[in-house]
């Protein structure tokens, strides 16, 4: 894979993460991702094309309004950078075909999902609900539809469990989450994005907790933790499955 064509997607993944940082500002508040125009939340007031540049715009602005001068969250630099590294990455893994404009589909949703969980606490069904619909659709552009709706019911059904066996731990919206990444992802690779999620899960809430960051009693997203599963088996379920197999041999 050409460098050129490995920066070209880098420069496509910045611009859809300008587009995920409005539906990570919008969703959680029910606001109209079409209307208004891009704006200032401070001073409402609208940014010009010039001013909406994926990246340059926040560098060359330093982080702040040009109109009113209110600074603006570093998440929006974040999310654009890390859309962008996302897409080149997958371009590079996967070359430009099928399998990885339905990575790249994933990957977009996820890390919507990761910033309305961490800033809003919500997983929004606009995101989900039309995931699990492009996953099931794109993989049965590759000849995986059934693979897809078992693995995206199954992902379901065990979250769901835990769910309610955790009388509230973990809540619905990561269940339709876990649907989703099964959609996309299919068997195996689900299963290793599932272990790898709670794993990861855990290990973070030991840590936040250690920290004092969170009590036993508060609720930590689960959302950002089933997104680094889903997005580490995105790039190396083979390798983590096959790795298992041989030391269990």
């Amino acid at each position: 894979m050409s460098a050129a064509i490995v920066v070209a997607a880098f420069v496509v993944g910045a611009a859809f993460g300008s587009f995920a940082n409005v539906l990570i500002h919008r969703l959680p508040r029910g606001e109209s991702i079409v209307s208004p125009p891009s704006h200032c939340p401070s001073c409402r007031a609208p940014i010009a094309p010039w001013d909406n540049v994926p990246i340059l715009s926040f560098l060359l602005l330093g982080g702040r309004c040009r109109r009113c001068g209110a600074a603006i969250s570093a998440r929006y630099l974040f999310v654009e950078v890390a859309t962008g590294a996302l897409f080149a990455g997958i371009v590079w893994r996967f070359g430009l075909t099928l399998e990885a404009l339905r990575f790249a589909v994933l990957a977009f949703a996820l890390v919507v999902v990761v910033f309305t969980d961490l800033e809003s606490g919500i997983i929004p069904n606009a995101v989900t609900y039309p995931g699990i619909a492009a996953g099931v659709v794109l993989n049965a552009v590759l000849g995986m539809w059934l693979p897809a709706l078992l693995a995206a019911a199954g992902a379901a059904f065990v979250f769901l469990a835990i769910a309610v066996l955790s009388r509230g731990g973990m809540g619905g919206g990561d269940v339709k989450l876990a649907a989703m990444i099964g959609a996309f992802l299919g068997g195996p690779a689900v299963i290793v994005a599932l272990f790898l999620a709670v794993a990861l899960g855990a290990v973070a809430g030991i840590i936040l907790i250690a920290l004092r960051l969170r009590t036993r009693k508060q609720t930590i997203p689960f959302g950002p933790a089933l997104a680094a599963g889903a997005l580490i088996a995105v790039f190396a379920s083979n390798e983590l499955v096959r790795w298992y197999l041989t030391t269990r041999l």
